[in-house]
């Protein structure tokens, strides 16, 4: 299980960007599926998630 997760990681790494882009997309629908009702909480865990996926940050 750790090989799995350390392929996992260096994929994250490499695509950064795209990691923000799926996180920020899953975000959004999220926001819409709870009709606004949890923003705040969702934008938060992106965020956070957004941080800790990577080397570098692409949070805008």
């Amino acid at each position: 299980m750790s090989n799995f997760m350390d392929k996992a990681k260096d994929l994250a790494d490499k695509h950064d960007k795209q990691v923000d882009q799926g996180l920020e997309r899953a975000g959004d629908m999220a926001g819409k599926r709870t009709g606004g009702k949890y923003d705040q909480h969702i934008d938060k865990g992106v965020n956070q998630a957004q941080t800790r996926t990577g080397e570098g940050d692409q949070v805008r």
